[in-house]
Formats: structure tokens, C-alpha cells, sequence
């Protein structure tokens, strides 16, 4: 975690507005949607997209879980990290390839659409653009569909990921596991 408190602190049931509170029922609330129900109008717009990326997306659930987990270590996103190695495990990661993420797209290990994927998300993250080498390789394991959907899903994260960073979102329990310590 970038930041030990929140900068904007989670609403709590009474403080959120009635949409918001209908909107989630009677479930737990994570702290992300606490803290961007701050701003109901873009909490409910933003909802729409987010749950397109991470419900409806045309990637298979293990690699769009290794595009998220990549993008939120590249942005040291600890919330995301801990969110989404929970996802992944319930994916079928093991722990080892989720620790091995933080490695990147050379380390042992990846398939070559592992790798391929893991290195469209370092180029996304660093350039803002696919190479011509990254886009083509991409273009042997993934459909057109599936490649938007990769492309959308890192910007979606990584926005995700400034917004919690830059608004100290903590974990929503001590036993989320950590984002793995810098490589190299």
C-alpha cells in the first residue's frame, strides 16, 4: 500500500446514498466502492464498464486475472494485487504463478500466450501502443474480441489502479495477500 490511511475515507452504510446502497444489497460493500461513492454518478457509470472487463470480457477468466494482476504490480497497486490474487486463485492460478507475474513476461514458466499477454501489458503500461511484433503475436493465440478486450482491460486497471493508490484505499481484510516486492 502506497498510502498507511485513506486520503478519502470509505462511506459508511449510513452515509451512502440510497441508489448506491440499492445498488450493492445486502451484501458487504468492498472499500473501493466505499470510497467512489463519494461521486454516486460516476461510481454508477463506471460500474457499468468495470463490470464488462471483469464479468463479460472475451478473455478466458486465467488470463484476464494475469493482465490485471500485471498491470496492478507494474502501478504498485496493493488493493488490486490482494483483490485480484484472491480472483485468481479462485481461477485456477496457483500461488507460484501469481507470485511469478511480479517476474514478468520472461521469467520460467509462461506459455507463449502467457508471455505474449504479460508483454502486451508491460508495452500498454510503458508506451501506451502494441509494437508491431506484440500485436502480431497476439494476433496467433487471441481473437480481434479478445485483444480489445486485453487492451481495454489494462486501461480499465490501470485507472483503477491510480484511483486507489492516489486515494489510499485499504484492504478490505488483513489477510488479502500483499503485492510482491520489486523485481530487479
Amino acid at each position: 500500500m502506497r498510502l498507511a490511511t485513506p486520503r478519502l475515507a470509505p462511506l459508511s452504510d449510513a452515509e451512502l446514498d440510497a441508489e448506491t446502497r440499492e445498488r450493492f444489497g445486502r451484501g458487504p460493500i468492498l472499500n473501493i466502492f466505499r470510497t467512489l461513492a463519494h461521486h454516486p454518478k460516476l461510481l454508477k457509470r463506471w460500474l457499468v464498464f468495470g463490470n464488462h472487463v471483469l464479468a463479460r470480457s472475451t478473455l478466458a477468466p486465467r488470463e484476464r486475472e494475469l493482465a490485471i494482476l500485471r498491470i496492478g504490480w507494474l502501478c504498485r497497486a496493493g488493493y488490486e494485487w490482494g483483490q485480484h490474487a484472491v480472483i485468481a486463485r479462485d481461477v485456477g492460478l496457483t500461488d507460484a504463478e501469481i507470485e511469478r507475474v511480479a517476474d514478468g513476461p520472461d521469467a520460467q514458466g509462461w506459455n507463449e500466450s502467457e508471455r505474449v499477454l504479460l508483454r502486451a501489458v508491460d508495452e500498454l503500461r510503458a508506451d501506451a501502443f502494441l509494437s508491431d511484433a506484440t500485436w502480431n503475436a497476439l494476433a496467433k493465440h487471441f481473437t480481434t474480441e479478445q485483444v480489445l478486450d486485453l487492451i481495454f482491460a489494462v486501461g480499465q486497471y490501470q485507472l483503477v489502479s491510480m484511483a486507489l493508490n492516489s486515494l489510499g484505499v485499504q484492504p478490505d481484510s488483513p489477510d488479502l495477500p500483499t503485492l510482491p516486492a520489486d523485481r530487479g
